[in-house]
């Protein structure tokens, strides 16, 4: 078990007003919508990558080192994952010993909360509601007990690929990482930027390092629904402007405490929801950043396949990165 997060740094930002927030939202979606017609829009900021910035991103790889993004799934209770997921074996049954001559199958069946704390998966634009709608305005009610009927994983049905860039703030900040409660901002991120020779661009796929995993593994796992370093709304300006593809941390990309006053997830409503823009949460970007460290490169090939599930607001994902 994890000692007692410490607080936020003196210098994070206070909260947002509702109002203040509300007026961030406007003004990212209408920036995220900017040079897109309208089967770009439906397609939310995947538009952004074109075929030309695929062919780019696997042009650009020089080592053929390929780096998991992914921790490996949980499948014991902790603190920040009180219904993990299940692992059974189906066959050989219990008490049941393998043929010693012929043909036999060893057979296993899994099962998962999508959206929790501790395990690596994709958000499908269908996953946030706000105001009663989905992103794009479609009305909330189209996801019902069985299932989504838009926006699902099933628009990433054939992957994402392109080109993909990491900004490591514990790095920037001479830390190994951030502290639950701290706060990453748009001047953050320009700051890693400079420090690490590198710029985001059009269509890229940005994995923002806050050090969770690395946390977690040296000090033990609490509970990070209360508790967690994240992005604060404002670096949403960022993502807007620099036309950003795909948002992934090794948090879930929010704070907590939350930023903003009366909303617990602004920087899920200002992604998914007012951009158009799924997020890859509690990702490891630990081994990313050292082979990154090592060959002085903060940009990579990344593919992104979820499971192909027609009705589902997520999935379960393992990145790679290809340097």
């Amino acid at each position: 078990m994890s000692p007692p997060p410490a607080p936020p740094p003196a210098e994070a930002r206070q909260p947002l007003s509702e109002a203040a927030f509300r007026a961030l939202y406007r003004e990212v979606r209408a920036l995220a919508a900017e040079g897109l017609d309208e089967a770009d829009r439906r397609r939310g900021a995947l538009s952004r990558i074109t075929p030309a910035c695929v062919v780019a991103a696997a042009q650009g790889v020089r080592h053929g080192r390929a780096v998991s993004l992914a921790a490996p799934v949980e499948t014991r209770p902790g603190p920040d994952d009180a219904r993990p997921a299940t692992h059974r074996m189906i066959a050989p049954a219990a008490g049941e010993r393998p043929p010693s001559a012929g043909l036999a199958f060893a057979r296993d069946r899994f099962a998962m909360n999508v959206h929790g704390d501790a395990d690596s998966h994709l958000d499908a634009l269908c996953h946030v509601m706000f105001d009663g709608t989905l992103y794009g305005g479609v009305p909330a009610g189209t996801v019902t007990p069985q299932g989504a009927g838009a926006l699902t994983v099933d628009l990433v049905a054939d992957g994402i690929t392109g080109r993909g860039v990491l900004l490591d703030v514990p790095r920037l900040r001479g830390v190994p990482w951030l502290e639950p409660g701290d706060q990453v901002t748009a001047d953050d991120l320009v700051a890693c930027e400079a420090a690490q020779g590198v710029t985001v661009g059009p269509g890229d796929l940005l994995f923002v390092r806050v050090g969770h995993r690395l946390r977690r593994r040296r000090l033990g796992a609490w509970d990070a629904a209360e508790a967690r370093a994240g992005l604060h709304p404002d670096a949403a300006r960022f993502l807007a402007e620099r036309r950003v593809a795909v948002l992934g941390s090794d948090g879930n990309n929010d704070t907590a405490p939350s930023a903003v006053a009366a909303i617990g997830f602004p920087m899920h409503v200002l992604a998914v929801h007012a951009m158009g823009m799924p997020l890859l949460d509690y990702l490891d970007l630990d081994e990313l950043a050292t082979q990154c460290e090592r060959l002085s490169r903060w940009h990579f090939l990344g593919v992104v396949a979820p499971l192909r599930l027609p009705a589902a607001t997520g999935s379960p994902v393992n990145p790679i990165a290809v340097l």
